[in-house]
C-alpha cells in the first residue's frame, strides 16, 4: 500500500506543565488540499513546528512518505520533500522578487562553485531554474513584480512571494501557516484559488492553517482538521464540519 504523503500519529507536545498538543493523529495524501483550523492558542502552529522539526515532540511520530522524520532536523525533513512557510513572511528585503525565488532550490552548484561558472551544464541548469521561477510567479499571478524589491511589496504580495519561494524547493508536502492572514478579501480568495490549482497540478499534499473558519469552508478545501485546546475535535469535509454541532457551537456561532 502506498504510504500517505504525511502521517501524524499520536503527536503530543508539552511545555513544562502545559500540554499544547494532545495526542493528535491525521494523514494527508498526495494531491489533497487540507485545512487546519481552530482559535488562537489551540496548538496549530505548535503542530506545524513539530511536524517540520523546529520543535521536538514529547511523544508520537511524524512520517513523510513512510519515512519516520520524528527526530530529524528541519533541513533533513526538507530533503524528504516537506517544506513550510510561516505566518509572518521572512523575505530577503534587499533582494528582488525573482532573486528571492532563485535562492531555495537545492544542488545549484558543483562542489567547486568557481569551476561551475565555466561549465555549460551549470549554465543550462541556471536557465531552467530561472524559467521555473517565472512559471511559479505566473501561476501566482505576480510575474509583473519579478524585479520589484521585496521591501516594496504589500502584505498580500509578500505572502504570494513567500509561497512562490516555498514552491521553488519542489515540495511534495507543503505546510502553509496562515497564508492569507492580513490579506484583503479578493486577494485572499485568489490566493486560495491558486493554491487549489497548484495542489492538483503538482500532486502536492498541502496543509493550510487558517484562523477564519467561515472563509476556509468555501475555498475548495478537500478536508478540514479542527483543533481545540490542543485536541483534534473532528476531521471531515467542509460540509461535515459545517454541520457538526460541536464545531458550530465552539467556532461558527449562528452562521
Amino acid at each position: 500500500m502506498t504510504p500517505h504523503a504525511l502521517q501524524v500519529s499520536n503527536l503530543t507536545k508539552d511545555f513544562g506543565g502545559l500540554r499544547a498538543v494532545d495526542d493528535i493523529s491525521f494523514s494527508i495524501a498526495s494531491g489533497e488540499f487540507v485545512g487546519l483550523i481552530g482559535p488562537n492558542g489551540c496548538g496549530k502552529s505548535t503542530t506545524f513546528n513539530c511536524i517540520s522539526g523546529l520543535l521536538d515532540s514529547t511523544s508520537g511520530s511524524v512520517e513523510v512518505f513512510g519515512k519516520d522524520v520524528t527526530d530529524s532536523r528541519p533541513d533533513q525533513i526538507q530533503k524528504f520533500g516537506l517544506t513550510r512557510t510561516f505566518q509572518h513572511t521572512r523575505l530577503w528585503k534587499d533582494m528582488t522578487v525573482i532573486e528571492n525565488l532563485l535562492v531555495p532550490p537545492r544542488k545549484q552548484f558543483s562542489p567547486n562553485p568557481f569551476l561551475s561558472l565555466f561549465r555549460p551544464a551549470t549554465r543550462n541548469t541556471e536557465k531552467r531554474r530561472l524559467t521555473d521561477a517565472f512559471e511559479v510567479l505566473e501561476t501566482l499571478e505576480i510575474a509583473h513584480m519579478a524585479h520589484n524589491l521585496a521591501s516594496e511589496l504589500s502584505g498580500g504580495q509578500s505572502k504570494l512571494v513567500d509561497i512562490g519561494r516555498a514552491l521553488m524547493s519542489s515540495p511534495r508536502v507543503l505546510l502553509l501557516d496562515e497564508p492569507v492572514s492580513g490579506v484583503a478579501g479578493p486577494l485572499a480568495e485568489k490566493i486560495f484559488h491558486n493554491l487549489r490549482l497548484i495542489t492538483s497540478r503538482r500532486n502536492i499534499a498541502m496543509l493550510v492553517i487558517e484562523h477564519n473558519m467561515n472563509f476556509i469552508l468555501r475555498t475548495g478545501i478537500d478536508k478540514i482538521i479542527v483543533m481545540n485546546s490542543g485536541n483534534l475535535l473532528m476531521e471531515g469535509t467542509p460540509e461535515e464540519v459545517r454541520q457538526n454541532s460541536e464545531v458550530k457551537e465552539a467556532y461558527l456561532g449562528d452562521t
